[in-house]
């Protein structure tokens, strides 16, 4: 998926091979004898070649996002799907619409449908193993409101590094910077999630847990028994309804005087098979944090007890073994989130992840212009108040790309020859055919 950009060679770059630099040609005419000879070959000058990265993830289950934010449209491109997997517009279409904006009063007042086409890998309502295409054009666009930003930049936004590491940048909207892109890897993500919920009944939940200085308690919520109707029940996406009333009063405070606020996305993964992640670079810990601080206006990422947990000694940190009533080794606690050694053990995989407050904000701020003069500016277009309503699904999309990614890795590794029954686990059996496959909307 990556481009090839070719340059002209590098300055001063030798016109003959290696030996020149040791010898003249007449040195060497003058060593040369019937018993030893120099065959010195032209060569042509080498090419650079810039292999341009960063819009695609994952090995196995590739995701390569494109689009900017008021250009044509937005979407990626999946490439390592599994065949024979049924894939409609209404698996994705329903964390697009968790997604997208315009659809309260504290998010973006922008008004998209964000409505997706699949264009390729899909036939006859089955994946056929080969890229799928998922596009979702932009309707509302409006991209005078980004003309002060053409010359100056806006504090806390991508606009002047863009403009040092490339030269050039899409003044509107932000362009790739912008939290627009995220549609790509939600709609993946998706599909993602479809494949670990009917290959072992994997679940990935996330929710709202701060606001600002509004902070939920850990205690009022069960992972065990949390529900994403519990989530969807108000417009914060906070599975409290007390502490959901007041993120939402704290956010409504902010809105109505041009300012904005961060808060903590909350995402938890049930039923992970054990066994996942690679040591020693491919910690699962660490392919999500790579993944969901990879978002837009993250700033911080913990997993289990997190720095919390720095606080205890070992054996207040420690998670003891014991025999559950299956017979299976079970953790009687769950400090350490899910994993050890970097490898998920089958409990609850939890993790926080930190926004920061939207950086566009209705205030006049101080800033510096393209040429350099310093200015007064109020940064305009549509922005929402705090992001992290509008980030979860976004967090459980990049989470459920790293997880199924980490799947497809460990089936293709450690499970092409016969287990050891004494330490493993049966390979999970897909829960559903593919029959039951098809009602599986996430």
């Amino acid at each position: 998926m990556a481009s090839s950009l070719a340059s002209k060679p590098f300055l001063g770059a030798p016109k003959t091979d290696g030996l020149s630099g040791l010898c003249s040609s007449s040195d060497l005419r003058t060593l040369s004898s019937s018993s030893v000879q120099f065959v010195i070959r032209q060569r042509n000058p080498k090419k650079l070649q810039v292999q341009a990265a960063g819009n695609t993830t994952g090995n196995h289950f590739r995701v390569t996002t494109f689009g900017e934010s008021h250009g044509g449209g937005v979407g990626c491109v999946i490439d390592g799907c599994p065949p024979r997997m049924p894939l409609s517009v209404e698996d994705l279409q329903g964390d697009l619409d968790r997604r997208r904006p315009g659809q309260s009063r504290i998010t973006t007042p922008r008004k998209e449908t964000d409505t997706c086409r699949i264009l390729s890998g899909v036939h006859e309502g089955v994946t056929t193993g080969t890229p799928i295409l998922v596009l979702v054009p932009n309707t509302d666009q409006r991209g005078r409101d980004y003309d002060e930003m053409s010359v100056a930049y806006r504090p806390s936004h991508a606009d002047r590094t863009y403009d040092q590491k490339y030269g050039i940048r899409s003044v509107q909207g932000g362009g790739r910077s912008s939290a627009r892109e995220t549609i790509g890897r939600v709609a993946a993500g998706a599909l993602a999630k479809k494949i670990l919920k009917a290959f072992s009944g994997t679940e990935i939940l996330a929710y709202v847990s701060q606001v600002h200085q509004v902070v939920l308690p850990q205690e009022l919520v069960d992972h065990h028994t949390l529900t994403l109707d519990q989530i969807e029940s108000n417009i914060v996406r906070c599975p409290d309804p007390e502490y959901a009333e007041k993120m939402i009063a704290a956010i409504d405070v902010v809105r109505v005087k041009g300012q904005s606020i961060g808060g903590v996305v909350t995402c938890i993964v049930r039923n992970c098979p054990p066994g996942l992640g690679s040591p020693v670079f491919d910690k699962l810990e660490a392919e999500f944090a790579k993944a969901v601080m990879s978002l837009p206006a993250t700033k911080g990422f913990e997993f289990g007890s997190g720095f919390a947990g720095t606080f205890l000694t070992g054996s207040e940190h420690n998670d003891e073994f014991y025999l559950d009533d299956q017979g299976k080794i079970r953790t009687r606690t769950n400090r350490s989130g899910g994993t050890q050694g970097g490898l998920s053990n089958g409990e609850i995989i939890n993790m926080r992840i930190a926004f920061k407050p939207t950086a566009t904000i209705g205030k006049k701020q101080n800033t510096v212009t393209r040429d350099k003069k310093e200015i007064e500016l109020i940064a305009r277009g549509r922005h929402d108040p705090c992001v992290v309503p509008r980030a979860v699904p976004m967090v459980e999309a990049a989470i459920a790309l790293a997880l199924v990614d980490q799947l497809m890795a460990d089936f293709a590794q450690c499970h092409m020859f016969p287990i050891n029954p004494d330490l493993q686990d049966p390979v999970p059996q897909p829960l559903v055919g593919a029959a039951e496959a098809a009602t599986l909307h996430i």
